[in-house]
């Protein structure tokens, strides 16, 4: 390891001073951290063209006055013990110099919160329903090691130098080709750009049409990521009520509004699809006002009942639509891989800002998706887990069933995750919550589950809603989970135990629930 210093031999003070006090103050700043490991006095006499007599001084006052310690047969350290009045102790145990008083900082300009990503819980739970997670056994990994290592081998330069900052071309060739049968689309490859996830395209949308003031409608409820993104732009959100038909189209206010951010396959959080009448409608509104719409279609690889709905997209006739699709739910969050497909006008304008943010993204993922992709084996990859998906969503239904009776779902066509609206004698969702934690079990309200309500009164059913995410359990964990759940409602109150109604009785359905009596 070398150090920072510098010592001027036409200094009136003497080389040993210098030395003394240069690592001094790397000691005091903080960059030599407590306990930490300096140069042999052979290696820094080397690395200043000192004498060894030079370093040895500096080193045995320093050791004389705290700052280091020597450890026999091991080597000197940054004392664990510094000398009382240099520094003190923060909160997050990090040593820092007493500081003068200073001139006022000036304010920082970003506001904004943070959405729930990862469940800071999760250590504490044995079986975790929380949203969004693939199976972590699904993942590629003979396929993705074989790509990548040849994509590694026969990189020639493509390692070394920049990548478009939009994407490389393969990639989104290999997306822009996938589109066109599965969700509807005919797509330029220039118009698609690779983003690192969902919430890098959101905060690329936002850079170009939100200010101060702008408008933006979002579902209600809808995903926290994309409230809390527009907000720290400064947005005024404008809040547009879901029922079981999706957004609702004639709630849509009339006035000037920048964006429109939507999740229409599988509606984030209560799970409904935004059926077709009202695509049109929305799309119709935004030709009328001016509005673009941001089309999030975050888990519409997994579609478990009928056909999937055209996309937005694939519907738009004036290019109003970005529309948003991620890896991180159909491979994996790791790779961090997303995109966007921009209207044809504002491609130019888009590959500028996503040059200014990040230059693009690292060549050897982007070749290895892409190869994925095109070789098939990504479509392949889909049919596996859809169906291993299923019917674990199956399983989760027939085990609520079977310990709360007639249970009302929804979210059941498609996705990750399903929503139970609890019944009126129940208490609230984030009281279930509190309870099934208290047994290892993992459960969510909307809030609690990265979904953004709304302080208003069109949201009514959040309180009642929820959340529980399948994809990444087994069957035998989803069914004790459920089993825990119910016993702790029990044990809580005798009105939670399980509801037999004498008229459930589960169907012949693929893995052995009776979805026919669910309420959508």
């Amino acid at each position: 390891m070398q150090l920072v210093i510098n010592l001027d031999p036409h200094s009136s003070n003497s080389l040993q001073n210098q030395l003394f006090e240069s690592i001094r103050q790397l000691i005091l700043s903080g960059q030599l951290k407590v306990g930490s490991a300096v140069p042999a006095t052979r290696v820094l006499r080397e690395q200043l063209h000192v004498s060894r007599n030079t370093v040895l001084l500096a080193y045995e006052r320093l050791i004389a006055e705290g700052y280091l310690e020597t450890r026999p047969t091991v080597g000197t350290f940054v004392s664990t013990s510094l000398p009382e009045g240099s520094l003190f102790l923060t909160g997050n145990g990090v040593y820092t110099r007493k500081l003068e008083r200073q001139a006022p900082r000036q304010p920082v300009l970003f506001s904004g919160r943070c959405q729930s990503v990862v469940n800071p819980n999760r250590s504490k739970l044995a079986i975790d329903f929380w949203v969004g997670r693939p199976d972590p056994h699904s993942f590629p990994t003979k396929s993705w090691r074989r790509r990548l290592l040849h994509n590694l081998t026969t990189a020639g330069s493509s390692l070394t130098e920049y990548c478009e900052p939009t994407g490389i071309e393969e990639l989104r060739c290999a997306i822009a080709d996938h589109l066109g049968p599965t969700r509807g689309m005919k797509v330029n490859p220039e118009q698609v750009v690779i983003v690192n996830g969902s919430q890098q395209g959101l905060n690329l949308i936002a850079r170009l049409m939100v200010e101060k003031g702008s408008a933006v409608v979002t579902e209600c409820p809808c995903y926290q990521g994309a409230a809390f993104v527009f907000e720290s732009y400064g947005a005024v959100l404008k809040p547009v009520p879901v029922d079981e038909n999706g957004l609702d189209p004639s709630k849509l206010p009339q006035g000037p509004v920048s964006i429109a951010y939507v999740t229409p396959s599988h509606q984030y959080p209560m799970g409904v699809t935004l059926n077709l009448n009202r695509r049109i409608r929305l799309l119709e509104w935004a030709r009328e006002t001016g509005a673009y719409i941001i089309e999030d279609d975050y888990d519409s690889d997994f579609r478990y009942t009928g056909s999937p709905l055209t996309s937005l997209a694939g519907l738009d006739k004036h290019g109003s639509v970005f529309y948003m699709g991620t890896f991180s739910k159909s491979i994996g969050a790791g790779i961090r891989l997303g995109y966007l497909v921009v209207p044809q006008d504002l491609v130019s304008t888009v590959r500028t800002a996503k040059a200014l943010m990040d230059n693009g993204h690292a060549w050897l993922d982007q070749a290895t998706l892409a190869d994925f992709i095109s070789s098939g084996s990504f479509m392949r990859h889909l049919r596996r887990i859809r169906h291993k998906y299923q019917l674990r969503r199956d399983c989760l239904v027939e085990q609520l069933q079977r310990h709360f009776g007639d249970v009302r779902l929804t979210g059941l066509q498609g996705g990750m995750h399903l929503i139970w609206h609890l019944p009126p004698h129940f208490p609230a969702a984030d009281e279930v919550q509190r309870i099934a934690e208290q047994v290892g079990v993992g459960v969510y309200s909307l809030e609690a589950g990265a979904a953004f309500n709304y302080d208003c009164n069109i949201c009514g059913c959040s309180e009642q809603a929820l959340m529980f995410g399948y994809s990444p359990l087994s069957e035998p964990m989803i069914q004790e989970g459920i089993e825990r759940l119910a016993k702790a409602l029990a044990e809580a109150d005798s009105r939670y135990a399980a509801v037999r109604s004498g008229k459930f009785k589960p169907t012949s359905h693929q893995g052995g629930c009776g979805l026919d009596l669910l309420s959508p």
